[in-house]
């Protein structure tokens, strides 16, 4: 029995069939309205979401299923202690398929060991976050039509961001991909996703500290939040914060069919009059991972045998 717990769990063939299920559930939405009629999705959040727990929610209702579950650790048995496989046996009981998500990584693995039924991995810690990644995907997907031979650019923390690390590892698959890493020193991409990743995968990449100079280049930019805890000096923080917020100034110089993304909330690092701009996609992003993750549902359920 499948779930999902690390974006490399799935094969590119897989990656690439979800993305065209969900481009068949955005073309055809009544053909899959009632194709999860009777069943239930358990969101065991262990941390608080927004998106990601109603995302999950919204998806299941839209194929016709029945959504149950807690939003926070103390509303669950997990307070009284507990332990993550318990709860994942408890639930397989009640429930077609478990989304969780968990401060400790590792922990939807544990759930999926224990657990008789499909589970989705919906984040743990700063660990892997892969439908994040596959909502990132399909909305590159959607704006380009490809992924071979585009030149990717992240900004700001590299470092602690697991959708950045995670949407490499996808990306480091197909052919033609470079990775432009823009971020202050104290936030650069870790040498083991380097050598482990895009080196293994001969993949070219280049390593600046400015925006300014490589936007001309960008078919994709991905913007994320510099975090300030991160830093010894506030003073610091601030002077690099600034150097990364996206205005449109700075997109005066972007291709015309650039597609900015984040994964979202953001904080000042997109001015808030990009959002008028037509290559602006982080809200896309946010619709399209409901669609993907509805593809996710119906794919697991049905390798389970459920429908």
């Amino acid at each position: 029995m499948k779930s999902l717990i690390d974006i490399l769990d799935l094969s590119v063939e897989e990656i690439d069939s979800l993305l065209d299920t969900a481009l068949d559930i955005i073309a055809n939405p009544k053909k899959y309205s009632e194709v999860c009629h009777g069943k239930k999705l358990a969101t065991l959040f262990f941390e608080p979401s927004t998106r990601t727990r109603l995302s999950f929610e919204a998806a299941m209702m839209e194929l016709g299923g029945n959504v149950i579950g807690f939003s926070e650790a103390s509303s669950s048995s997990a307070s009284k202690g507990e332990s993550v496989a318990d709860t994942a046996k408890v639930i397989s009981c009640y429930a077609d398929i478990i989304a969780m998500r968990h401060p400790k990584e590792g922990a939807p693995l544990v759930a999926s060991m224990n657990a008789s039924i499909p589970v989705i991995n919906a984040g743990d810690g700063g660990h892997n976050h892969p439908t994040q990644t596959l909502a990132d995907l399909l909305t590159i997907k959607r704006e380009k039509g490809h992924f071979d031979g585009l030149t990717v650019g992240f900004c700001g923390d590299l470092k602690f961001g697991r959708t950045v690390h995670s949407l490499i590892n996808a990306l480091s698959r197909y052919t033609g991909i470079k990775f432009v890493l823009i971020s202050p020193d104290e936030l650069k991409l870790p040498g083991y996703v380097i050598r482990d990743v895009i080196e293994k995968n001969g993949l070219p990449y280049l390593e600046t500290r400015s925006l300014e100079e490589v936007m001309p280049e960008l078919d994709i930019l991905y913007m994320t939040r510099v975090q300030g805890e991160r830093f010894f000096s506030e003073e610091e923080y601030l002077r690099l914060r600034d150097s990364y917020i996206l205005d449109t100034e700075k997109l005066k110089s972007a291709k015309e069919d650039l597609v900015i993304m984040h994964p979202l909330p953001r904080v000042n690092e997109i001015s808030v009059s990009v959002d008028r701009d037509p290559r602006a996609c982080y809200f896309k992003q946010v619709l399209n991972g409901k669609f993907v993750r509805m593809a996710l549902i119906l794919k697991l359920l049905t390798e389970a045998g459920t429908i």
